[in-house]
């Protein structure tokens, strides 16, 4: 390689950015439409970005977003590092930045760097606008689909600036020209730009990458227990036949084909509730379990094994685990599988191979840099404390945020702290899973180990990347023969070629979306009968004009899309602390959103769903419910008539309406509709946030109390209280004088006396 060069620029301190023609003609195409930059992992697309970003300055503030919050602190750092400005006008904004410090300091920074829920967030409740925005840069522009915030912040940009440029950067697209199509859709993006590792002009920049697979063989007692499974798996999918859920000659299902089958019986159970239906839902859930069970056993262990079984077992013993993994921990070959494992020595091939490669590159040279991805986090640990038996390594667990049974995630903070110490070589292999996989400012590394196999290929790329970037590199992955890994691999590979040879012959037209169709008319004309096209024109043509219709928010309910769907319907939203209410419409309107699951959890949890519903009540004329979304009878485990009993007590006994949307787009579009009705035909126009929760009653905390004791319900606390008459006594009562209520046995006496009179042992 040649003597590096600088970059010469007024905005870039001296002898800070090497000059590599590549960047700079990357920028420079970047410059003359909005552009995605497709450029492999560890060729500088924040370079790139830094280069559009010191040519657009002048013209205004410039904003980047990237996705996690350390992502953001790593770019906010190396923009007042190379910026020739001075540091406080670099500002990044995260999920901990005070929203009231937001705006003053948006208005006085030149770059923000941001995560983009907190721009969407701030473009919604109207504290920012993008006006003066001369570009905006989207790190990891791939996951520009869906309703990810960058597809809500582009389109705004669109409609507040009148000359836009964003420049999305990514290393890995996608594979099909329809996914890659919806990114620059979604961004605005009318050009792309692509460099791989052969390009004559990138070629100088790239290290060798040498790629190894390595084949393991399953050991002989993972087969059996997989044979004990497979028995498991072919009873409930010869049930699924019986049931006529699926063909005769259907004899296994993919996982793509299992969730093709769930969302259409759930789709069928809409329509027309059968309780065949319900127990195909309930295989097909045993179904999925066991063959998770199995490709845990073939690719990760019978270590790994061992902890999903006991997360089945304590999901099967828990109040609100499913009934699949009860039937699943109760079937007998099952049992016989958690017999057998408990027989196994624990010892995944795998796991040797892996303390023999990293052991061999931390022996060749021990300030070696090492990463070992793996899908699942239990693995990630066996195979930290694994490494930790061989002198020399110096392994670290490197995981996301979520934590769950027995696992404890990582917060953003500690995962900084992480990286900079492996950085420091306090750790010198990483084992990670796919948190590790996007962006973080990782240190060149000498090895990759790949556990097992992935199938997506926008990740592979990303794994790869973390080689090969300031010197040689290798990556070995790793195959369990005949298993989900050969499967995935294949299908890695060749999504990743097809994404290079999609990129190099793409050229993107952005098309406008398209206009829905009219209504069609429903009722005939002069019945004296409104039909749809009436309500149409009545809502979309007021008689003379109207001021602009509104939606009072609560603020919790930003994190839906259904603000954003408002706003995009031309509603305007004012996002407030509601006391009571998600949305409010008018004077006389309120109206309580839950989703499907949301809905289901308070009925679960013991949350005061009739305590919401009497204040909705209380203030206002017309409340509504709305319940958004699918699974209401089929998501948990909840019987169904139950189900009815609580939505006929909220419809006749509270008066309330509920209605059922599809989707968030599907309210937004109701509450759309009765807003223009309530506020545009006549109706009171100011609305009165007058709102306030009620305290409950003394009879309504008292039965609150009780119904808080195990074992009992609503009812069973009304007998109680009308036959002691106060708390106080039912406390003070024998086990047997409370068996003479109604409805109150053995048991539930047993389980009262042992939470009143049991010592505590906090």
């Amino acid at each position: 390689m040649s003597d590096s060069q600088y970059i010469n620029h007024p905005l870039i301190k001296p002898d800070t950015i090497e000059q590599r023609l590549y960047q700079l003609s990357l920028a420079g195409e970047a410059l003359k439409k909005s552009t995605l930059v497709v450029l492999p992992t560890g060729l500088g697309k924040t370079i790139v970005a830094l280069l559009v970003m010191v040519s657009r300055l002048p013209k205004g503030k410039v904003l980047l977003l990237s996705p996690t919050k350390p992502l953001v602190e790593q770019h906010a750092a190396f923009f007042r590092i190379a910026l020739n400005i001075p540091p406080e006008e670099v500002i990044l904004f995260t999920g901990n930045t005070p929203p009231g410090k937001r705006k003053s300091m948006w208005d006085a920074a030149k770059v923000v760097v941001s995560t983009p829920q907190v721009i969407e967030n701030d473009i919604l409740g109207k504290k920012i606008d993008l006006a003066g925005v001369s570009c905006i840069i989207f790190d990891e522009a791939h996951r520009a689909t869906g309703d990810y915030s960058y597809v809500y912040i582009s389109e705004k940009y669109a409609l507040q600036n009148k000359e836009p440029l964003v420049l999305g950067i990514t290393a890995s697209p996608g594979s099909s020209p329809d996914k890659i199509q919806e990114v620059c859709t979604n961004l605005r993006i009318s050009a792309v730009e692509v460099r791989s590792d052969s390009d004559p002009d990138v070629r100088p920049y790239v290290f060798d990458k040498d790629i190894e697979w390595k084949y393991v063989p399953i050991p002989v007692e993972i087969k059996g227990l997989k044979q004990l499974m497979d028995k498991v798996l072919s009873d409930r999918l010869n049930k699924l036949r019986e049931l006529g859920i699926i063909s005769s000659y259907q004899t296994r299902l993919s996982k793509r084909e299992m969730l093709d089958l769930q969302g259409k019986m759930q789709s069928q159970l809409r329509s027309f509730p059968d309780q065949k239906i319900y127990q195909g839902i309930s295989l097909l859930a045993e179904i999925f379990k066991v063959s998770h069970a199995i490709e845990i056993a073939e690719t990760q262990g019978a270590s790994a094994l061992a902890r999903y079984f006991e997360r089945l077992e304590n999901e099967a013993r828990s109040k609100s685990g499913s009934k699949a993994a009860r039937r699943l921990m109760d079937d007998l070959s099952m049992r016989q599988a958690i017999h057998h494992l408990s027989g196994c020595d624990g010892n995944n091939p795998k796991l040797g191979l892996v303390k023999e490669l990293v052991e061999k590159q931390v022996i060749e040279n021990p300030q070696s840099r090492v990463i070992v991805f793996t899908n699942y986090r239990d693995t990630a640990e066996l195979v930290s404390v694994s490494l930790k038996e061989v002198p020399g390594i110096k392994p670290v667990r490197f995981v996301g945020q979520a934590s769950k049974y027995k696992d404890t995630g990582l917060t953003q903070k500690q995962q900084v702290e992480i990286i900079q110490k492996f950085k420091d070589g306090e750790y010198n292999t990483l084992v990670a899973t796919s948190v590790a996989e996007e962006g973080l400012d990782i240190p060149a590394t000498d090895l990759v180990v790949f556990f097992e196999p992935i199938p997506s290929e926008i990740r592979s790329i990303q794994r790869k990347g973390r080689t090969g970037r300031k010197h040689a590199g290798r990556v070995v992955i790793l195959m369990a023969k005949g298993s989900k890994d050969e499967a995935y691999h294949w299908s890695s590979n060749r999504r990743e070629k097809t994404m290079l040879n999609t990129m190099k012959n793409l050229s993107f037209e952005v098309s406008a979306p398209e206009e829905a169709p009219a209504e069609e008319t429903i009722a005939p004309h002069g019945s004296g009968q409104k039909n749809l096209q009436d309500f149409h024109k009545e809502i979309q043509e007021p008689k003379h004009e109207e001021s602009p219709v509104k939606v009072f928010i609560d603020q919790r309910e930003i994190r839906s899309t259904v603000a954003r769907a408002l706003e995009k319907l031309g509603v305007e939203i004012i996002l407030k602390t509601l006391e009571v209410g998600d949305y409010v419409i008018s004077d006389r309107v309120g109206i309580e959103r839950k989703t499907a699951e949301d809905f289901l959890s308070t009925l679960m949890d013991g949350r005061d769903l009739f305590g919401q519903v009497s204040d909705l009540v209380c203030t206002f004329e017309r409340p509504l419910l709305i319940i958004e979304g699918e699974g209401l009878y089929t998501t948990r485990q909840i019987h169904p008539n139950a189900i009815r009993g609580v939505l006929a007590s909220i419809t006749i006994d509270f008066g309330v309406p509920v209605i059922f949307s599809k989707d968030e787009e599907d309210t937004a579009a109701l509450i759309s509709v009765m807003a223009k009705r309530e506020q545009q035909t006549g109706a009171k126009k100011d609305i009165n946030l007058h709102g306030k929760k009620t305290s409950l009653t003394l009879k309504e905390q008292q039965e609150y109390v009780i119904s808080s004791l195990p074992e009992i319900g609503p009812a069973v606390a009304r007998n109680l209280l009308r036959h002691f008459g106060s708390v106080e006594r039912i406390m003070a009562a024998s086990r047997e004088e409370l068996m003479e209520v109604g409805l109150v046995g053995p048991k539930t006496a047993d389980r009262i006396k042992e939470v009143v009179g049991g010592e505590y042992k906090g």
